[in-house]
């Protein structure tokens, strides 16, 4: 049987701990490096920090979980997606903001069992704020219980978003869209870069929705968890189910859901 305090309480303490080697490199300065040298964008960003923190998080769930699979954004590429025990991190989402110094950056750990997710923790170390889910047993910021918003409209809402690195077509897709979200008069537009944070926003009921067309499974694991279990809704851009793979994404209220897909899924890219 699966002991989900155990599981809640291993992922929340070692975030912190993740988080404890984000603050010591943010107070004390880091060389930021771009991924261009194995391939990726000189805009795609890594760190000392990132390293550091997933090698802490990662030594640790070993320690408690020694037969459990791990899948990560840096150096844990081995985890199966379906595999019976699977933790998935990401040990700093948010990285543009980390090294621009925007205190705006997170940890975030999902414990899945078989492919669906049992426990979520994201954790903003500047702001000491711990955001908790576990299946069936609802969401929490720092103990307390939260809920989405109850807006019926996209009209009555604040919509976030997010920006894949690719800038040729995705990025295209992703202004249309917003152009279009525009268009049904929805208070405003928010894109902070840190996508396990936009989708706690949401589970607080600060967004009414969230959307991005790419994101990985160590972006969302935690964070589709916290939506759902505050009452919202989480899907792939087509408004098909949300794969444990790199997929576009949709978050909402559940109340909002189809008006988004709507806009999502015409502009998907």
């Amino acid at each position: 049987m699966i002991d989900r305090n155990r599981l809640l309480q291993t992922a929340a303490r070692a975030a912190r701990m993740g988080g404890e080697v984000l603050m010591r490199y943010f107070r004390e300065g880091v060389v930021i490096r771009n991924k261009s040298e194995s391939g990726g964008k000189t805009y795609d960003l890594v760190s000392d920090a990132d390293l550091e923190s997933e090698q802490t998080i990662a030594q640790f769930l070993r320690s408690r979980f020694p037969g459990h699979e791990l899948l990560g954004e840096e150096s844990l590429a081995g985890g199966a997606t379906d595999a019976e025990h699977l933790w998935i991190i990401d040990p700093l989402d948010g990285t543009n903001n980390f090294a621009h110094r925007l205190p705006h950056f997170a940890v975030s750990i999902a414990y899945y069992h078989h492919g669906q997710p049992i426990v979520g923790v994201v954790y903003n170390p500047v702001r000491e704020e711990m955001y908790t889910a576990t299946q069936g047993g609802g969401a929490f910021l720092n103990g307390e219980s939260v809920s989405v918003c109850d807006s019926q409209t996209l009209s009555q809402t604040l919509v976030g978003c997010g920006f894949y690195y690719d800038r040729g077509d995705m990025m295209r897709s992703t202004l249309a869209a917003i152009e279009e979200f525009f268009g049904h008069d929805i208070h405003g537009i928010r894109r902070f870069g840190t996508a396990s944070l936009d989708l706690c926003q949401v589970g607080c009921g600060q967004f009414g929705g969230f959307f991005e067309y790419q994101l990985s499974p160590w972006d969302f694991a935690a964070g589709r968890l916290f939506v759902t279990e505050a009452g919202g809704q989480v899907t792939e851009g087509h408004g098909q189910p949300l794969p444990l793979k790199t997929t576009s994404l949709v978050a909402s209220n559940s109340r909002l859901h189809d008006a988004m897909i709507e806009i999502t899924k015409r502009h998907h890219p």
